[in-house]
């Protein structure tokens, strides 16, 4: 099976943090990671149109999301014991099962807040990831 390329007009990192807005009052605890689900645009590159259910789907099962904020405890020297890998950092495309996470919405974003540890792996783009 073949990668669905997306088609962004927009990047989708900038659509994700302006859907947010600003965070500078959200304060993130412990191990936690506050992660905006990557939600498919409308068209693939190779021009395949996805339908509304499709996209609907993507917020309550999508499997990528954007790093926006992590809590104080993350990357601590007890979790890279236990992970064995750099810690995760805010701006990064991570992979999360999807019932790992606490389901929520931000202002206009969806987001999902999961531990660390809980995060599988980091990718580079979230369209390797479907």
């Amino acid at each position: 099976m073949s990668l669905l390329i997306m088609q962004h007009d927009v990047d989708p990192k900038k659509k994700l943090r302006e859907e947010v807005g600003d965070l500078k009052k959200v304060e993130i605890f412990n191990n936690q990671v506050l992660v905006a689900v990557y939600v498919r645009p409308e068209k693939t590159k190779g021009g395949i149109i996805l339908t509304d259910k499709t996209k609907d789907e993507d917020r309550w099962q999508g499997k990528v999301g954007l790093v926006l904020k992590v809590g104080p405890m993350v990357g601590d020297e007890k979790s890279r014991e236990w992970s064995g890998n750099e810690p995760i950092r805010e701006g990064e495309w991570v992979v999360i099962r999807p019932s790992d996470g606490w389901q929520h919405t931000l202002n206009e974003c969806d987001c999902r807040m999961v531990r660390d540890t809980d995060i599988k792996m980091r990718v580079a783009s979230p369209d390797v990831i479907w």
